[in-house]
């Protein structure tokens, strides 16, 4: 013999009930405002791409492109010597 409908439509209202919702992140980073981003893209080559992303290291491509950019439009010469710095020592 085979269960019931009526017994699987219970077995699954059950399991929906013992699923509690997602409360979302801690406190903690509700608290910290965030910074006010917008989009800034470029076309690269499919080997531009994959230098930086070897020169940077996994998922850190845009942090890197992001960082130099802009150390480089304030003309901050010793962060650009510095990331350069690093980009060598993981390569």
């Amino acid at each position: 013999m085979s269960k019931s409908k009526t017994r699987k439509g219970a077995a699954k209202a059950a399991a929906k009930k013992a699923i509690q919702p997602h409360e979302g992140p801690p406190e903690i980073v509700k608290s910290q405002p965030r910074e006010e981003l917008c989009v800034f893209a470029f076309r690269l080559t499919a080997e531009e791409r994959d230098a930086i992303h070897k020169a940077a290291g996994p998922a850190k491509a845009s942090r890197l492109a992001r960082t130099l950019l802009v150390a480089a439009a304030r003309q901050d010469e010793a962060a650009v010597r510095a990331i350069l710095k690093g980009i060598q020592a993981t390569s």
